[in-house]
């Protein structure tokens, strides 16, 4: 029967390296990385704070690299990434608690220091210089296959986090705010008990997650916290905190989204309550074509009218409560001067003769209901505020209870 086995090394000016040679440096693996691990502790700060089995799992990364090496010199010619792919298999436990830069400093010393050892081992000077040569080539391709561990790592991360984003986000649409969800958002370095405000609009065209990435940025700029996701055609935001519909802050988060309309809902006071900012917020988004003056970004608030139009119960409400009960109960017939005068087109004359009393009476009077519901009715916004509330708080007080009937449509995702 032929044998296979390769011949032995016979060294040569080209390569002086004998299997005795080699043989003898794969047999001083184990006492080489044992003494490069000592050196890493007294030259690297950090080593000391490594536990038991990080250390240990250098001092396996350190003799495989050895190891490798031997092998690797056995057959210069053959690809010396074969060679230093299981070397980047090894540190992935490592990784966790030590930085690339770290890992560097690592691989550097202890490949200096098996430079340093190489003269004890070679027999002259052609097999110092040539294990010196290929100590060198092997601890560069060492150094960018612990940067691709690293690399690698990152990736796969960063698309965790993703997922888990996505995730968080989505509870907050569907209001499910059990434990699980805070959970995750603490992975996610969210405060537990911070206050959240959610902002929705469409993201540019063909962006993908690169609006989210806008987002992310524009939040770490201003040290902010935000969640993200582009969920179909809507793009939404997270973010601790208020948010102000002017500044540096709203500028740069406007980045991330189209030229369309942009809404700011209400600051919920936690992330488990944040649903009730999504839901004026997207319903809002809705109806902000409604308003052909919408300003961008858009507070949801500032919508009340259109959204009621869609049948948005919630803003039924919140116009009766913050218009319509105010007014009925305050003196003076507010009310009744604010439904002729917006009969009249504005007009505080035509207003007073209706209503048989003097002009600065109804001035008096419209001044009053500027400071109770904080709007103007002379500005035409404001006044189609104030006539639309009106018109529900009539609504309410009739038969017309359907209105109260309306399906909810902020339930509905765009």
């Amino acid at each position: 029967m032929t044998s296979t086995a390769r011949p032995p090394r016979v060294p040569s000016a080209d390569n002086p390296l004998s299997d005795a040679l080699l043989r003898r440096l794969k047999q001083y693996s184990g006492r080489l990385s044992t003494e490069a691990v000592k050196s890493m502790q007294e030259q690297l700060d950090f080593f000391a704070d490594l536990d038991a089995e990080q250390r240990s799992t250098v001092h396996l990364l350190v003799q495989n690299a050895v190891s490798n090496f031997v092998d690797w010199m056995k057959d210069p010619d053959r690809d010396i990434w074969k060679t230093v792919d299981s070397f980047r298999v090894v540190p992935n436990d490592l990784a966790r608690g030590v930085t690339l830069r770290q890992t560097v400093e690592m691989v550097r010393v202890a490949m200096e220091f098996f430079e340093n050892y190489l003269s004890r081992i070679t027999r002259n000077d052609q097999q110092l210089q040539a294990l010196t040569v290929a100590v060198l080539r092997y601890r560069v391709e060492v150094g960018f296959a612990a940067a691709a561990v690293y690399a690698t790592a990152a990736e796969s991360r960063g698309a965790w986090d993703t997922r888990l984003e996505a995730l968080v986000v989505d509870a907050v649409v569907r209001g499910d705010s059990d434990s699980s969800m805070l959970s995750r958002a603490a992975t996610l370095n969210w405060e537990a008990n911070a206050p959240a405000t959610v902002i929705v609009g469409t993201p540019p065209p063909d962006s993908g997650v690169s609006a989210v990435s806008t987002v992310h940025a524009a939040a770490e700029k201003h040290r902010r916290s935000a969640l993200s996701v582009v969920q179909g055609s809507t793009l939404v935001a997270i973010i601790n905190g208020e948010v102000p519909v002017r500044g540096e802050f709203i500028s740069d988060l406007l980045e991330a989204f189209s030229d369309s309309h942009v809404v700011i809902g209400p600051t919920a006071p936690s992330l488990s309550t944040a649903h009730t900012s999504w839901r004026e917020a997207n319903i809002a988004l809705r109806a902000a074509p409604g308003w052909r003056m919408a300003p961008r970004p858009a507070l949801a608030s500032d919508l009340l009218p259109e959204r009621a139009l869609l049948g948005d119960a919630h803003a039924v409400r919140a116009l009766n409560t913050q218009i319509v009960t105010p007014l009925a109960k305050a003196a003076n017939s507010l009310s009744e001067t604010l439904d002729v005068y917006l009969d009249a087109g504005g007009a505080v004359e035509a207003c007073a003769r209706a209503l048989f009393v003097h002009p600065n009476t109804v001035r008096y009077r419209l001044k009053k209901i500027a400071e109770i519901t904080g709007l103007e009715p002379n500005n035409p916004r404001d006044a189609y505020v104030l006539r639309v509330a009106e018109s529900v708080g009539r609504l309410m007080r009739s038969d017309a209870e359907p209105l109260l009937q309306f399906p909810d449509i902020t339930s509905v995702t765009l």
